[in-house]
């Protein structure tokens, strides 16, 4: 009588060896499809596994939406005080887009609506009791990050470190853009001193605390205590597949290449690596497959596949701009177009954003949603009416490439960021060290001579972290 009992207890623990063995079969299986759809830069995946791909570096329900329309139309009177009798001055872009120099008064009148991030930042430490040297000691200098100091008008770098030449050619790019504002500005040696320390990673997480008083490429809205500058490559870039130079040469090569409207063909342009920022990549990707409308395409730098020039971009009406795994830089680039940029709702900020106006009269883009599941409703009426569609255009390359973007727009920036951070700086800023009886810092134009290999992991005074 007891067999039959015996014979269902010795069957039970092959039962469950044969399901722990499925259950991790098929759950190596789910991880193995997850990591491809990641990873992948193929044309097309499953729509199974695009919905398996976790959101990743890119939080999908996260986004910033920029309303500064106001700051496109707001009054110059009221910006620049007229002193005198003299014919109010205004912003001509074919005389003063490439005029680093202009005064303060110039150039608060030329860009409304540009330091709106400075301002913030301003705001948000004088909330928090001002900054000093301690808050900077305080931050541990990693790899892509560098600190410097302003001297009566002088650059000086007290350290950097990179990881890689990638980082090295941004940091260098990054303090040639802080040194060319300061040289064009006849009243530099008159400003505050001021000491801060920068990254050139991506993301404030991969280096630091948003709660540091870290000068960034691009933050996301709840990353309060960062100051955004403008990116490294407004001074120039290039890396071993692909060359682009200064972003000022980049607009001229477009203007050059440049086709009239009724020219450019009626389709949404892009070009790029899905793996980057899988989610977002491939749900553009399936939302244009198979439309008339769509040429989206994945890139193969290694393959030299589907490669397309900045150029060549601009000879469509429509050129998609979508993040990476954080902010994406391409997007001044596709502004240097006159052609339509569609964006997703963006998770991450860079200066220049809040000129970004996704409706009115003063809209210069078209803005979906991050799943980009609207993206026919709001490309196919503008296919219906291209004058409506070339009107965007324009006004894209009236606010952005003839006025935001330009070395007079960047230099205005980057000494508004010197004198707003130096309206909370509360420590003094000595150029000579008396516990090293040497210069704090290297003048740049010393650093920019070292040799490269020193500027992997430089210290001024010679002391290592």
């Amino acid at each position: 009588m007891t067999l039959p009992s015996c014979s269902r207890w010795r069957l039970r623990p092959g039962s469950l060896l044969y399901l722990f063995y499925l259950v991790g079969f098929m759950s190596f299986t789910c991880i193995v499809a997850i990591w491809y759809g990641v990873n992948s830069d193929r044309d097309y995946i499953h729509p199974l596994l695009t919905q398996l791909i976790p959101a990743g570096h890119c939080a999908c329900q996260t986004s910033t939406t920029f309303q500064c329309s106001t700051c496109l139309s707001c009054s110059e009177h009221s910006l620049v005080p007229q002193l005198t009798s003299a014919p109010k001055w205004e912003f001509n872009s074919e005389r003063d887009a490439n005029n680093e120099g202009l005064s303060t008064p110039q150039c608060k009148a030329a860009f409304p609506g540009l330091y709106e991030d400075v301002f913030r930042a301003e705001s948000f430490w004088r909330s928090q009791g001002a900054l000093a040297t301690e808050d900077l000691d305080r931050i541990p200098l990693g790899f892509g990050m560098a600190r410097a100091f302003i001297s009566r008008g002088e650059l000086y770098v007290v350290a950097a470190r990179a990881k890689q030449e990638d980082h090295r050619r941004k940091i260098v790019a990054a303090l040639s853009s802080i040194h060319r504002a300061l040289v064009a500005d006849a009243d530099r040696a008159a400003r505050r001193d001021i000491e801060f320390v920068l990254s050139v990673e991506d993301k404030v997480e991969d280096v630091t605390s948003s709660d540091n008083p870290v000068w960034v490429l691009a933050r996301s809205a709840a990353e309060q205590g960062v100051w955004l500058m403008p990116d490294f490559g407004f001074w120039a870039w290039d890396n071993p597949l692909n060359s682009i130079g200064p972003f000022d040469q980049v607009v001229e090569r477009v203007k050059r290449a440049d086709i009239p409207w009724s020219q450019k063909t009626p389709q949404l342009v892009w070009r790029g690596k899905p793996s980057f920022a899988p989610k977002l990549r491939r749900a553009l990707m399936d939302a244009a497959r198979d439309k008339p409308w769509g040429d989206v395409k994945q890139v193969d730098w290694f393959e030299r596949t589907n490669i397309m020039s900045m150029e060549d971009h601009c000879r469509y009406m429509f050129i998609a701009h979508v993040e990476g795994r954080s902010y994406s830089a391409s997007l001044k680039y596709r502004q240097a177009c006159n052609s339509v940029i569609v964006a997703h709702k963006l998770q991450y900020i860079q200066h220049h954003h809040y000129l970004l106006v996704p409706d009115g009269p003063n809209q210069n883009y078209i803005e979906v949603e991050r799943d980009f599941s609207d993206l026919p409703s709001k490309i196919e009426p503008l296919l219906d009416d291209p004058s409506m569609a070339q009107r965007i255009a324009n006004n894209s390359v009236h606010t952005f490439r003839e006025r935001y973007l330009t070395k007079a727009a960047e230099a205005c920036y980057w000494r508004q960021l010197f004198e707003g951070y130096g309206h909370v700086w509360n420590s003094s800023v000595p150029v000579w060290s008396d516990v090293y009886q040497r210069e704090r810092g290297l003048r740049y134009e010393s650093f920019i001579l070292m040799d490269s290999q020193m500027m992997f992991d430089f210290h001024a005074t010679g002391d290592m972290p």
